[in-house]
C-alpha cells in the first residue's frame, strides 16, 4: 500500500526509468490476473449465499472479521508478491472477499428483481473500468500527485463506514456509497496510470490495487441499486 503514498516521477514522459515493453508486460499480466481473480470471488460469493455462512457476521462483528481478514491478506500479499506464493495468496484473498460480499448479495437476491440488480451493478462496474482504462491510456500528464488525496478520501470514507455500521443510517449508507463510487473510480484511473507510466512494476501489487477499486465500486453500486431499485416480493 506504500506504493500509493511514495510514487515518484522523473522525466517528462513519467516513465520511471522503465521501458515501454516492461510497462506493457506488467499491464498485460495485471489484466490476466485481475480476470482470474474474479473466479474465486464468484466462487466465494456463491458458497456464502448457498451456505449462509456469513449470515451471523452482522454489525460490529462483521466489520471486525472483514477488517482483520482483509488487512491480514493484504499484508501477506505484499510480503509474498515477489515469490511463487504471491498469486495463490492473492487468489485466496479474492475468495475471502467473495465470502464477505455474499451477505449483501444474498440480501439483494431477496428482492424480486435481485438478479437484475446484480447484473446491473456488474455492468456498471465494468463500464467504469472501461472508461477509466481509456482515460488512463490517453491522459499524458502525471497523476501521481492524486495518490495522497485519494488516500485521505479513502481513510475518511472508512471512518464514516465504521461509524455508520453502529448508527445504521440509510441516508448515511447512501452518502458513503456515492462517495465510494467517486473515490474508487478515481483510484482506478490513478492505479491504471501508475502501471502505464511505469510507477508500478509488480503485477501482483497492481492487481491487488485494481481489484480493491473494482470491488468497492461494485459493492457501492449494488448497495445503491438495492436501496433505490429493489422490488419486494
Amino acid at each position: 500500500m506504500n506504493d500509493r503514498l511514495t510514487a515518484l516521477h522523473s522525466s517528462a514522459d513519467y516513465g520511471y526509468g522503465i521501458s515501454q515493453d516492461q510497462r506493457q508486460k506488467v499491464l498485460r499480466n495485471t489484466y490476466w490476473l485481475l480476470a482470474l481473480s474474479l473466479v474465486p470471488t464468484v466462487l466465494g460469493a456463491w458458497i456464502g449465499v448457498a451456505t449462509g455462512i456469513t449470515s451471523m457476521l452482522s454489525g460490529g462483528v462483521g466489520m471486525i472479521v472483514f477488517m482483520a481478514g482483509a488487512f491480514g491478506f493484504m499484508f501477506a500479499i505484499e510480503k509474498t508478491k515477489h515469490s511463487a506464493m504471491g498469486v495463490p495468496v492473492l487468489l485466496a484473498f479474492t475468495f475471502f472477499m467473495g465470502l464477505m460480499l455474499s451477505r449483501m448479495i444474498g440480501s439483494v437476491l431477496g428482492f424480486k428483481n435481485g438478479s437484475e440488480l446484480i447484473m446491473t451493478a456488474f455492468a456498471g462496474t465494468a463500464g467504469v473500468f472501461v472508461v477509466m482504462a481509456s482515460l488512463a491510456s490517453v491522459i499524458k500528464r502525471d497523476l501521481s500527485g492524486m495518490g495522497k488525496w485519494l488516500m485521505v478520501g479513502a481513510l475518511v470514507l472508512m471512518v464514516g463506514a465504521v461509524i455508520n455500521v453502529f448508527v445504521g443510517s440509510s441516508a448515511g449508507m447512501m452518502a458513503i456509497s456515492v462517495a465510494a463510487i467517486g473515490i474508487f473510480s478515481a483510484y482506478m484511473l490513478y492505479d491504471l496510470k501508475q502501471i502505464i507510466d511505469g510507477g508500478e512494476t509488480n503485477y501482483i501489487s497492481a492487481t491487488l490495487a485494481l481489484y480493491m477499486d473494482i470491488f468497492n465500486v461494485f459493492q457501492s453500486l449494488l448497495a445503491l441499486l438495492g436501496i433505490f431499485g429493489g422490488e419486494r416480493e
